[in-house]
């Protein structure tokens, strides 16, 4: 089952206070970033956030999966709690690296 475009929508608004937020299709499931890094990958309609010290302390109680076969497993968002959803989202943004730029051969 894919994701439907306003499920998306409706996570890029409930985090905007963050900066900028923008969304990418990838492998038919989506890719979020705030401030050109990612953040949040959103498979079947479920938002996930990767697993990471900086966020440990605030997602404690959440449930855990995989986002897809062969992933790890990453921390379920709430997106439902907008200022969770946005602690859990700066805190990220703050620690993880900006995505490396793909050298195309000559």
């Amino acid at each position: 089952m894919a994701c439907r475009l306003e499920f998306i929508d409706f996570i890029c608004q409930q985090i905007a206070s963050v900066g900028e937020v923008r969304y990418r299709k990838m492998f038919g499931d989506y890719m979020i970033y705030a401030n050109d890094k990612p953040v949040v990958i959103v498979c079947d309609d479920i938002a996930y956030v990767k697993k990471h010290q900086a966020i440990e302390h605030l997602m404690n109680e959440a449930e855990c999966g995989c986002p897809y076969e062969g992933a790890k497993e990453h921390y379920v968002l709430d997106v439902s709690k907008q200022q969770h959803a946005v602690d859990v989202v700066k805190a990220l943004e703050a620690v993880l690296p900006y995505p490396k730029r793909k050298t195309k051969n000559k």
